[in-house]
């Protein structure tokens, strides 16, 4: 079964997540390929989501570089000059609270941030999306990460970051839509569909009715819910049981003759990647400096300091990662994270790691049935269920759907490229209409 389709060339998905990114192009005939790289020998089909800065001094001056990707990774564990790595920025889109951040004396907004990274990929591509295809469509999540997130506030710096690419009339779908465009071209019949998608930072569901109709596939979106609670969440989860307390977490210090406990907000913001890439100049560092002369066990911070200060954010992402993708298959895992001086060591449960997430997988189940619930739709009525995104693994997330669902109507496809794909066969599709946020 397959959905009615223009002749207009091909068309572009775009997929910026907060850990990876990916470009698909679709052709008329909707076959559909990612756009690869080449990086230390290495072919990628996913450009992690970060974005690496360093000076380089030429004739006399200092330059600031930059590179994202696998090169922004590769940078930052060789580079030997003084450098910032950011990553997960993607969760600050639509918050107000994030005016900028100062890289190298410039000075940097999110939507400055979006299309430096994105600069960096077409670079790498050695094309651009105006070069390759006459329509662009931008995936988006139905809820922004953050607490009070600001909807329009993304739209107008996502519109602004990628105008500043050449981008003009792109096109704009929800995340878990382009997953269910990309799973229905399995479809042989009638199905009302359930997506789910687990990105970095944030959570969705769609549910989708297709129907064939005269040959063709005719999809019905019946409703929407997304949270922002997603991978790095998982990730902070671990970093608040494990890491943060050998970092100080919970210690005290001495003030004016008392005894105050260290303040818990330097032990939030280092747990989660997007705040821990702004650390080293948002004046928290200067803070802990003076903080650490006063504790009582200074150590411990000083391996926190250590950490922020020499950009280590990406070698704890690396051991992060690992132990919550060994805990998806394994009953235990040892997390390990060394740095010179810093050796923080722990068996970790998988009892343990759900036990800590157990809250979050609670909210992500309220929001699948939310999503049910605007689409008018009982979970008896669902035929199919698409999982995708890295953390649709976990167990205790598997666990939502197959309680729900029953073990037989769930499917999965590529935890990376699945809504890249979606995306650019959307921009194929002659019923535009049903598919994309026009009111953003």
């Amino acid at each position: 079964m397959t959905a009615s389709r223009t002749s207009i060339g091909p068309t572009i998905g775009i997929d910026f997540g907060t850990t990876n990114t990916v470009i698909a192009i679709a052709d008329p005939d909707g076959r559909t390929e990612a756009l690869t790289f080449q990086c230390g020998g290495e072919l990628f089909r996913v450009y992690m989501s970060s974005l690496c800065f360093w000076e380089e001094r030429r004739d006399g001056t200092l330059h600031t570089r930059v590179e994202g990707g696998p090169w922004a990774i590769q940078q930052s564990l060789e580079g030997t000059s003084s450098h910032r790595f950011i990553q997960s920025f993607k969760t600050f889109a639509a918050s107000r609270s994030f005016k900028e951040t100062r890289i190298f004396r410039q000075r940097f907004e999110f939507e400055d941030l979006l299309a430096t990274f994105f600069r960096t990929l077409w670079r790498k591509a050695g094309q651009s999306p105006v070069e390759i295809a006459q329509r662009i469509v931008i995936g988006r999540p139905v809820r922004f990460a953050g607490g009070r997130p600001d909807d329009a506030l993304a739209g107008s710096r996502y519109r602004s970051a990628f105008s500043r690419l050449g981008l003009r009339d792109e096109l704009f779908a929800y995340e878990p839509v382009g997953a269910a465009f990309f799973f229905a071209q399995r479809l042989q019949d009638d199905a009302v569909v359930l997506v789910a998608d687990f990105g970095g930072g944030t959570s969705d569901f769609s549910v989708v009715r297709f129907a064939k109709v005269a040959g063709r596939l005719k999809p019905r979106p019946l409703g929407h819910a997304g949270i922002g609670i997603a991978g790095d969440t998982f990730d902070y989860r671990i970093i608040d049981e494990v890491v943060t307390p050998q970092l100080g977490k919970g210690g005290q210090y001495k003030s004016l003759g008392k005894l105050l406990p260290l303040p818990k907000g330097y032990f939030t913001n280092f747990a989660r990647w997007n705040q821990l890439a702004m650390m080293k100049t948002s004046g928290e560092l200067k803070e802990l400096i003076k903080l650490a002369r006063l504790a009582l066990d200074p150590e411990p911070l000083y391996k926190f300091i250590e950490i922020v200060e020499n950009d280590l954010g990406l070698f704890l992402y690396r051991a992060v990662s690992r132990a919550k993708e060994e805990l998806s298959t394994q009953d235990r895992t040892e997390f390990r994270f060394q740095h010179a001086d810093i050796n923080i060591q722990q068996s970790i449960m998988r009892t343990e790691f759900e036990a800590w997430i157990g809250e979050d997988v609670e909210h992500i189940t309220a929001t699948v049935d939310e999503a049910l619930e605007k689409a008018d739709v009982a979970a008896t009525e669902i035929d199919k269920v698409f999982l995708t995104g890295g953390s649709s693994l976990i167990p205790s997330i598997q666990r939502i759907f197959s309680d729900r669902f029953g073990a037989d109507r769930i499917a999965a496809g590529d935890q990376f490229e699945s809504i890249a794909y979606g995306l650019a066969l959307i921009g194929q599709s002659e019923n535009l209409e049903d598919w994309i946020v026009r009111q953003w």
